[in-house]
């Protein structure tokens, strides 16, 4: 797993980063179900069937897509600073936005962070420079995948 994985633990909860694999489709022994079952596509003769099984009542109305409510990231940082006791400036501070989260903040982890961001910019490693880039760059990411982030951090 990744510093960028970890962070995203961190924030959304583990294993809410993952995609979510699909079920296997059982396939019975009929040449067709098995057919739909490869290609996720029902034959004429299975569409067939099911019609008749509904007996001619209209499809159900599509389920709307429900979308998570976003996650309040200056919240959970905040709060945990505050059960460390210890000062933080994670707002800024990449190294303090990883040890706010329990995780590695060394150059290594860093660099790691760079090349997961894909970063290509032309400032050493370890330097403020690159260290600001780092920090907007994870929490834009973490505003794409559903953080609340205000505005002030994103810039």
């Amino acid at each position: 797993m990744g510093v960028l994985s970890s962070i995203k633990d961190k924030i959304f909860g583990k294993g809410k980063t993952e995609t979510a694999t699909p079920a296997a489709t059982p396939v019975s022994a009929t040449p067709t179900a098995k057919a739909a079952a490869l290609t996720g596509k029902p034959s004429p003769a299975l569409a067939g069937k099911a019609a008749a099984l509904l007996g001619g009542m209209p499809a159900a109305a599509p389920v709307p897509e429900v979308k998570p409510e976003p996650v309040d990231v200056e919240a959970i940082v905040e709060a945990l600073v505050k059960a460390k006791g210890v000062p933080s400036n994670w707002r800024v501070s990449i190294v303090d936005l990883l040890k706010a989260l329990d995780l590695d903040s060394s150059l290594a982890a860093r660099k790691e962070l760079a090349a997961e961001l894909n970063y290509t910019g032309p400032y050493a490693d370890g330097s403020a420079e690159k260290n600001i880039w780092l920090h907007k760059a994870v929490m834009q990411t973490l505003a794409e995948n559903g953080g609340k982030i205000p505005k002030e951090l994103l810039g």
